[in-house]
């Protein structure tokens, strides 16, 4: 009887996975490599042995033969507060990361501004990289959208600059905040204000004309309107500007959540009630939206679809299969405690 010696097994090799499926080492690679002329039965004696023994590829001889890194950057365009602090961004990682979880590419993700374009520049064209996602984008970033004809890029909302042939996963922000605000003037609302979203931003940008629709086919005026950087902390500035210039205001859409929930603590730090004195609408739908007491009501934004769209598109171009050039995906009101 054989001793056990106790020390490691050998690590399985691509000739112990040939010798046990009874193959050649080559077609043994070619399977590994996904190659469609290997006969099916040969293919499955093949996967049969890799279970078996455990065989794990080798990942770099692998990307050597499909040229790929099998791996893809997320870029984030705001600064590591904003990031951190945002929902936003923390549920796009989890739509990203649930569809590459079934793929062979791993996901690594930069948090940058324009402030240093070549650091970010270097890295992607380093061949370390097979493609690009880029979320909350801004019109001053340029950098990315040069790297397009490089890399295939998907974005998160239309590019501001150079998006004519961009790939990019969306909402209609414009039809959904006009739907959100229109859910104002038809209760009876008279003075609608709303807190619009930074305007070198896609959906900052179409949430505002969205809201000025929605007033202007009420008969309503146009001129209630403050700028803040999705943030809580603007929202509230943004809304004590707003009851500075009009005491009359009765309903405020803000642009996202965080800007809502900052409105809430400035509407009722003046002693006003949420919703008898002023009603308040928001969007995305996250956290924030059931923090806030009364709980808010907002437009859902599917988040987690959303990242997952952007990955699947990616992972499209990157392997050369189809891809949808734009992709929309629904919206809706979810009417809570504030209206």
């Amino acid at each position: 009887m054989t001793q056990d010696t106790g020390g490691p097994r050998p690590v399985p090799t691509l000739e112990m996975v040939a010798a046990l499926a009874g193959v050649s080492r080559a077609t043994v690679s070619r399977v590994v490599n996904d190659s469609p002329s290997v006969d099916p039965e040969l293919a499955q004696l093949v996967k049969k042995a890799i279970l078996a023994l455990d065989y794990t590829p080798n990942r770099a001889a692998r990307s050597l033969v499909k040229r790929r890194a099998n791996s893809v950057t997320l870029i984030v365009s705001e600064s590591t507060s904003k990031v951190f602090a945002d929902p936003f961004f923390s549920t796009v990682v989890q739509g990203i990361a649930l569809f590459l979880t079934d793929t062979e590419y791993t996901l690594n993700m930069i948090i940058s501004s324009e402030s240093k374009p070549e650091k970010t520049r270097s890295f992607l064209l380093g061949g370390s990289v097979d493609g690009v996602l880029v979320v909350s984008h801004h019109s001053g970033d340029h950098s990315w959208t040069h790297l397009s004809g490089s890399l295939p890029m998907v974005f998160a909302g239309r590019p501001l600059v150079g998006g004519g042939e961009a790939y990019y996963v969306e909402v209609d922000n414009e039809q959904a905040a006009y739907n959100a605000t229109r859910q104002l003037t038809t209760s009876g609302r008279t003075h609608v204000a709303t807190i619009a979203g930074p305007q070198d931003m896609p959906s900052g940008i179409d949430r505002l004309a969205g809201w000025r629709t929605a007033v202007r086919e009420a008969g309503l005026g146009e001129s209630l309107v403050e700028v803040g950087e999705f943030t809580v902390d603007s929202g509230t500035q943004a809304m004590q500007r707003l009851l500075d210039r009009d005491v009359t205001i009765d309903a405020v859409f803000a642009a996202n959540d965080q800007m809502a929930a900052g409105a809430y603590t400035a509407i009722q730090g003046r002693g006003l009630r949420i919703p008898e004195d002023i009603a308040v609408v928001g969007f995305d739908d996250d956290s924030f939206a059931t923090s806030v007491t009364p709980a808010l009501t907002t437009v859902h934004h599917p988040i987690v679809e959303l990242g997952k769209k952007m990955a699947e598109t990616l992972v499209n171009l990157i392997e050369g299969r189809p891809a949808h050039r734009v992709t929309c995906l629904p919206t809706s009101l979810v009417i809570r405690d504030s209206v």
